[in-house]
C-alpha cells in the first residue's frame, strides 16, 4: 500500500511581529479615551476666556478630568472588573494617606478641604483613571500624541509672541513666550512644550514596529523644533528638567544612538541659538543667573530661596504633619525673611501690569513637607519613586525581550523623570496642573501594568 506524502507546514517567520492595526470596531471601542484627550488639549484655551490668573480655580481641563474619572468608575461598575492589582493600588493610593492626615490635623480642617480635593484629583484620581482607561500601547500613544499636539500649538504661539513682541514682559521687553496661558501662568507653555518634546523624542528614538517610515523623521523634527519655544520661555527650571529627562532617555537607548542623538541636538542648538542668534544674549544671562545665589542674584532667584527657607521653617514647627493643606500662604509672613518681596510683576501678552502674590515656595517637595510634614512627604515620594524605578526596570526588561512598545517605555521614563526634577523648581498651580496627573498615570501604566503586553518575538 503506497504511503501518502504530505508537504511539511511552512515554517513560521523568525522576524519580529508587528502589532496588528486596530479594526474600525477597535477604534470605536476607544471612546473612553476622549475625556483624557480633552483633559490634555483643553489647557490650550486662551487664559482670558476662563479668567486666567485671578479666575476660577476649576477650568475646562479639570472638568474633563472629572468626566474621565466618572467614565472610569462607570466602566468598572458595568464590566464588574477588579479595578487595580495590589501593587498598583498601593502605589497609586499611598499619597492619599498623607493628604488625609494633613487635612485632619490642620488648624482649620474646613479650610484645608479644597486642598484635599485638588491633591486627590491630581495625584490619585486622574492617575488611576489614566491607568485604567489605557487598554494597550496604542491608547498610550494616543494620549502621548495629544501632548505633542498641545506642545506644537503652544510652541508656535510662543515663537510668534517672541518674533512680534507680543509676549510676556521680560527685561523690559514683551518677548517672553508664554503661549495662550498669559503672563500670570508663566510656566504653562514651557511645561506643555517640554511634555510634547519628550513624547516626540521617545517616538523618534524608538518608533513603534508598525509605524510608517515617515513617523520617525517627523517625530525627530518636531522634537528638535520644540527646542525653540522651550528656549524662548526663559524658564530655567524647565530647561534643567528637560535636559535631565532627555539624557535619561538617551542613556536607556544604548551608547551609539545616545552619542548620535547628542551630536544632532548639539548641532541644532548651535544653529538655533548661535547661528540664528535666537535670544542668545538673554538666554546666556538667564542661564548664568541659576548659579548666582550668593553674589547678586536676580529678584526671582532671591525670592525663591527666601520662600524655600520659609517652607523649611514651617516644617520645623510641625515636623510630622505640617501646617495643613493650603497653609503655606497663611503662614508665609510669619516665617519669611524681610528680603522676600510682596509679589512678582507680570505684564504683557494682552494683560495689564499686575502684582502677583507669592503664595507657594515654587518647590513641590518643600510645599508637601511644610504643609503635610514627614508623613505626607514619605507617602508621596514613596509612590513617585516606585513609579519611576518600576518604569526604568520594565524598560530595561522590555529592551532585552523585544518589546513592541519601547516608545511608550521611553516616554514614560522621560516624562516621569522630567516631573520629578521640575518639582524641584515648581509646584502645582494653573491650568496645566491636571497634566501632572496625566503624566503620572502614563508612567504608572508602563511601570505597574501587565508586563507581557505588546511583546514581540525576538527569536
Amino acid at each position: 500500500m503506497a504511503a501518502t506524502l504530505t508537504p511539511p507546514a511552512p515554517a513560521a517567520s523568525a522576524g519580529p511581529r508587528t502589532a496588528p492595526r486596530p479594526s474600525p470596531g477597535g477604534w470605536r471601542s476607544r471612546w473612553p479615551l476622549l475625556p483624557l484627550i480633552a483633559t490634555v488639549l483643553l489647557p490650550a484655551l486662551p487664559y482670558g476666556v476662563f479668567g486666567g490668573g485671578g479666575g476660577p480655580a476649576v477650568g475646562p481641563a479639570d472638568i474633563a478630568s472629572g468626566i474621565a474619572v466618572l467614565v472610569c468608575v462607570g466602566r468598572l461598575l458595568y464590566l464588574r472588573q477588579r479595578p487595580l492589582g495590589a501593587a498598583a493600588a498601593l502605589v497609586l493610593g499611598l499619597p492619599a494617606v498623607g493628604f488625609a492626615v494633613a487635612t485632619v490635623t490642620a488648624a482649620d480642617p474646613a479650610a484645608a478641604l479644597p486642598g484635599l480635593v485638588r491633591y486627590l484629583q491630581v495625584f490619585v484620581l486622574v492617575p488611576v483613571a489614566v491607568f485604567l482607561l489605557l487598554k494597550d500601547a496604542l491608547g498610550f500613544r494616543i494620549v502621548a500624541g495629544s501632548l505633542v499636539v498641545l506642545a506644537v500649538v503652544q510652541g508656535v504661539t510662543g515663537v510668534h509672541q517672541y518674533v512680534t513682541g507680543t509676549g510676556a514682559s521680560y527685561m523690559g521687553e514683551e518677548i517672553r513666550a508664554v503661549g495662550t496661558f498669559g503672563p500670570s501662568d508663566i510656566m504653562g507653555m514651557a511645561t506643555v512644550v517640554a511634555y510634547g518634546l519628550l513624547a516626540a523624542a521617545a517616538c523618534a528614538l524608538r518608533p513603534p514596529g508598525s509605524a510608517p517610515a515617515w513617523l520617525r523623521p517627523c517625530a525627530a523634527v518636531v522634537a528638535v523644533a520644540l527646542i525653540v519655544p522651550l528656549t524662548l520661555s526663559f524658564s530655567r527650571g524647565v530647561w534643567i528638567a528637560t535636559a535631565v529627562a532627555v539624557l535619561a532617555a538617551l542613556a536607556l537607548t544604548g551608547r551609539r544612538q545616545a552619542l548620535t542623538s547628542l551630536a544632532v541636538l548639539g548641532a541644532a542648538g548651535v544653529v538655533l541659538v548661535g547661528g540664528l542668534g535666537i535670544g542668545s544674549e538673554m538666554i546666556a544671562e538667564r542661564a548664568a543667573s541659576v548659579t548666582q545665589v550668593t553674589r547678586a542674584p536676580d529678584r526671582s532667584v532671591s525670592d525663591r530661596y527666601a520662600m524655600w527657607s520659609a517652607a523649611g521653617s514651617m516644617w520645623r514647627e510641625q515636623p510630622a504633619t505640617g501646617v495643613g493643606l493650603k497653609g503655606f500662604a497663611d503662614h508665609r509672613d510669619a516665617h519669611a525673611s524681610i528680603g522676600l518681596s510682596s509679589g512678582s510683576d507680570t505684564a504683557g501678552a494682552g494683560q495689564e501690569f499686575r502684582r502677583q502674590a507669592l503664595l507657594s515656595p515654587h518647590n513641590m517637595y518643600l510645599l508637601i513637607l511644610c504643609e503635610q510634614g514627614l508623613i505626607g512627604l514619605t507617602a508621596v515620594l514613596g509612590s513617585w519613586a516606585a513609579i519611576l524605578v518600576g518604569a526604568v526596570r520594565r524598560l530595561a526588561q522590555a529592551r532585552s525581550r523585544g518589546h513592541a512598545a519601547l516608545d511608550c517605555g521611553l516616554a514614560a521614563v522621560a516624562l516621569m523623570t522630567w516631573q520629578s526634577v521640575n518639582f524641584l523648581y515648581a509646584d502645582i498651580g494653573g491650568p496645566t496642573t491636571v497634566l501632572s496627573g496625566v503624566v503620572l498615570g502614563l508612567a504608572a501604566w508602563w511601570a505597574l501594568g501587565e508586563p507581557d503586553r505588546d511583546r514581540v518575538s525576538t527569536a
